[in-house]
């Protein structure tokens, strides 16, 4: 990827239209006259040998007649002639181009991307829009109206959802800072545009209409940092099957499950909206409040009984919650209210309610401290037009100072008498909505987006399980199996692999023959459990592969001779490869799980946690994307109950979730460590007493081969391969190591032990002490994107933190910046070299090209340890600091 290039495309001085025409029917028509009343103040030059003059323009015959390059360059032309336009821009040395034309073949589509890159032309599309920049005034697209200028980008694969979007934004008076038709993302993608549009500052919120994502990775990586500062939110099509397949069409690309899409976008803290209604409901509210809700507890004022019990409804099926009134709140409502004694929320405050006593009512809610969410219903009154009661909001809000304020909705119900009430609070900024459910909707996308926001700052809880994890010996047993030519393992073979990361399966024998079957289970004992072993049928219970409660020898036999017979006539090509027994283990009283691995297109890897039973399919099962740690599979674990497909049962014990988030996050490192398991089923898993005891346990496994293109995990785990133990200066042993997110505390006992001059140096001023959201920020790093090294040691039963160096790269991957800081008590032992080459190495290996740092003349320590390890030093004068450069990778 490259911001560099982003950035230069959307900052366009000049453009030439290639296929300009004075023929209103063609896409050279409606751009030249787009860009022409946009406003744009550079140079706009047609290119056609069929007209003079475009739209009062001259225009030159050919690419080559250009007066000057232009900065960007839009295609207009069909699609035969692209090749031949990109070679000629790219000899004239063009750089940017949209491409409006669709229905490329995916050869054209090759053959295009290639002669882009050759060329070193950067493209938007093709099957786009175009681009809109209304700050500037460019309105680079043949779309029917104009963008405001605004805060909100817009990103879209869908040429007809971006004109949908452009008109009602148009009516809504929402304006926009971006406006991009993606189109087949042939070359930009949503990857660089998130990068580019997460540091822009003109950019509060981001809106994506996503038909399908190449690079998982990629995305999750730009994602992720977007969402760190403002709100992200996607309507991503094919949540169906049917749909997956139009969407595949539509744009090309590998289409997965849409519940593993869900798990993607709560990951990378974004909120996901379901279609183009809840689109614009959530555009609304984020316009107008693009920050967090402090709390998720909603308090309802409403002049209509009826209105408020929808609204309360909609919020609980929602899984919202209602604000609770205290004491002091409620008698001073009742004191306004005469109709009620035991005012409660929803306040109810009647229709015949007066201007007055609403006024009184609202300054209560508002002022009351346990009210931070604040929904307004109206429905028209006689006593005075909404609009007076609009009004009032807007008067009542603006004598309290914003940051004293509750968040306010409103939804002024009906048309006509209500249009001028909406239109009173649109125009100062506070969101309204025609329907109580409407309004409801629109906060909890907020309450959602809180949530999935909690993802990237809560802290982990650590993990001690990693003494039952040898991934060596799972590796090797592994590598047996497929030397063998085994792709398919069943519980016996499957529970040695298991065995090696703390996974228990139950005893079981294999027989080859009914006979060595009934042998068997002499020497287990009775009852026992009869399963049929064939890498042809994937649910043998659904075929009678499995018979349970088996209890003498002869019926064992029989029942082994009865299932072969009728899988024989049932799959008559089934591979049949024996038996397996096992003796039948207590149930009563035990919860009955099951865990999968599947393998998804573009995703790779991902666990699948749900109750115990036949298939397991996504619509069963919530969905998370590896590495977890606790507190990821406790989300995990939540999803699943949310969803319904993990219940809690009136047992005499619970499932021990903490044992299960354990166990959960050594079936993540299972998929990290052994890339050649493409899927494995437990099914069914036992809890009972705190314990997990699988009974049925199946892996698929494939020789996993490296794609140059592509990373195997959707999310880059801890690079456990850069741990080391280091010596200090005074000869004690210290650990060297990527920070993980679990040391947060440790990190915030670090910072408080600086003392003010190390602080002022490090950060070149006086901070106060980091709090829980900038820690998290410092510790939940993605691996892809920056690094940070700590040097920790044992003390006092705690680990100690006692230096960080950190290098954050650019998303080009060109540059890195450097930063270091070591406990102000261990210095003088070495740390700093230990850390900054570190630091160095990481960013060798990363193929970076330069690592900089400033610090203050003061700083000597750091400004000779920087020229010992080979950086240039300089002094600029102006801004009193030195910069430091290393220059690496030079060959």
């Amino acid at each position: 990827m490259s911001l560099k290039r982003i950035t230069q495309f959307f900052n366009p001085s000049s453009v030439a239209v290639i296929g300009a025409s004075n023929i209103s029917t063609r896409a050279g028509f409606v751009v030249m006259r787009n860009l022409l009343q946009g406003g744009f103040k550079g140079p706009i030059m047609p290119v056609t040998p069929s007209h003079t003059a475009v739209h009062g323009v001259l225009a030159y015959p050919s690419i080559a007649d250009l007066p000057k390059v232009p900065d960007l360059a839009v295609i207009c032309t069909n699609k035969n002639t692209l090749i031949d336009i990109i070679e000629q821009l790219g000899e004239l040395g063009c750089k940017t181009a949209i491409v409006i034309a669709d229905g490329l073949s995916g050869e054209q589509k090759s053959a295009l991307k290639a002669c882009a890159q050759a060329k070193q032309v950067t493209l938007l599309g093709p099957n786009c829009l175009g681009l809109l920049i209304p700050h500037i005034g460019l309105n680079a697209s043949f779309s029917h109206t104009v963008a405001s200028p605004g805060k909100i980008a817009f990103v879209s694969q869908s040429a007809a959802v971006c004109s949908t979007i452009l008109d009602w934004a148009k009516n809504k008076e929402i304006g926009f800072s971006y406006f991009v038709s993606v189109g087949d993302c042939l070359d930009i993608n949503f990857n660089e545009l998130l990068d580019f549009l997460g540091r822009d500052a003109k950019t509060k919120a981001i809106l994506l209409y996503i038909d399908n994502i190449e690079d998982i990775r990629g995305f999750i990586s730009a994602a992720r940092a977007a969402a760190f500062s403002k709100p992200v939110i996607a309507i991503k099509t094919g949540k169906t099957s049917a749909g997956a397949l139009a969407a595949e069409i539509h744009t090309g690309g590998k289409q997965s499950s849409d519940a593993v899409y869900d798990a993607l976008f709560q990951r990378a803290g974004m909120l996901r909206v379901n279609d183009l209604r809840e689109l614009f409901a959530a555009t609304q509210t984020l316009a107008m409040h693009p920050k967090l809700l402090k709390v998720e507890q909603l308090t309802i004022l409403t002049n209509g009984g009826g209105p408020g019990v929808m609204a309360v409804d909609e919020l609980i099926q929602s899984s919202g919650k209602l604000a609770e009134l205290s004491i002091e709140t409620r008698n001073a409502l009742n004191k306004v209210i005469p109709q009620s004694e035991t005012t409660s929320n929803p306040v109810d405050i009647f229709g015949d309610s007066a201007p007055g006593r609403y006024k009184q009512a609202l300054e209560i809610l508002l002022h009351a401290k346990e009210v931070k969410n604040l929904l307004i219903i109206h429905t028209p009154s006689a006593l005075a037009p909404s609009e007076d009661y609009a009004n009032i909001i807007v008067e009542t809000l603006q004598k309290l100072p914003k940051m004293a304020r509750p968040y306010v909705i409103t939804n002024f119900m009906g048309e006509d008498a209500s249009y001028a009430a909406r239109k009173v609070c649109s125009n100062n900024a506070i969101p309204t909505y025609r329907t109580p459910e409407g309004a409801v909707g629109a906060f909890m996308h907020l309450v959602t987006y809180r949530r999935n926001q909690k993802h990237l700052t809560q802290t982990p809880e650590s993990n001690t399980d990693d003494a039952k994890i040898n991934k060596v010996a799972a590796k090797t047993l592994i590598n047996e199996f497929i030397d063998d030519g085994q792709s398919y393992l069943p519980t016996h073979q499957a529970s040695q692999v298991l065995s090696h990361y703390g996974i228990k399966c139950i005893q079981t024998e294999v027989a080859y023959t009914p006979t060595e079957a009934k042998e068997q289970a002499i020497e287990l004992g009775f009852p026992v459990a009869l399963k049929l072993i064939s890498p042809s049928i994937a649910s043998k219970s659904e075929v009678g592969g499995v018979v349970l409660n088996l209890n003498d020898a002869n019926e064992v036999e029989q029942t082994a001779f009865a299932m072969l017979i009728r899988i024989k006539n049932t799959y008559p090509d089934a591979v049949i490869e024996g038996f397996s027994l096992q003796k039948m283990a207590p149930r009563a009283g035990a919860n009955e799980l099951r865990i999968a691995i599947k393998t998804e297109p573009n995703f790779g890897p991902v666990i699948l946690l749900g109750e115990a039973g036949t298939g397991l399919e996504y619509a069963q099962a919530a969905v998370a994307l590896p590495p977890l740690n606790m507190n990821l599979a406790k989300y995990l674990i939540a999803a699943a109950h949310d969803k319904g497909v993990l219940k809690e049962r009136i047992l005499p014990e619970k499932v021990d979730k903490y044992r299960l988030c354990a166990l959960l996050t050594r079936i993540s490192q299972l998929v990290i460590d052994q890339p050649d398991i493409s899927s494995m089923e437990l099914n069914p898993i036992l809890a009972s007493n705190g314990q997990f005891l699988v009974l049925d346990a199946t892996m698929t496994l494939n020789r996993y081969q490296t794609q140059s293109n592509r990373k195997r995990l959707s999310i880059r785990p801890y690079p456990i391969e850069l741990v080391e133990v280091v010596t200090l200066k005074n000869n004690t042993k210290a650990t060297l190591r990527p920070i993980k997110p679990e040391d947060e505390q440790a990190h915030k006992a670090f910072d408080e032990s600086l003392n003010k001059e190390d602080r002022y140096k490090r950060f070149f001023g006086e901070l106060p002490q980091f709090n829980h959201d900038q820690l998290a920020k410092m510790t939940q790093i993605d691996y892809d994107r920056e690094m940070a090294f700590i040097v920790c040691q044992r003390f006092e039963g705690k680990t100690r933190t006692l230096g960080v160096s950190r290098v954050i790269m650019d998303p080009d991957n060109l540059h890195a910046e450097f930063a270091i800081v070591v406990r102000s008590d261990c210095q003088g032992l070495g740390l700093g070299r230990i850390l900054m080459s570190a630091a160095i190495s990481h960013c060798k290996r990363q193929g970076v090209e330069s690592v900089e740092g400033i610090t203050l003349p003061e700083n000597t320590g750091m400004i000779e340890l920087a020229r010992k390890l080979g950086f240039k030093i300089s002094r600029d004068f102006e801004e009193g600091s030195i910069n430091m450069v290393l220059k690496l990778n030079n060959e």
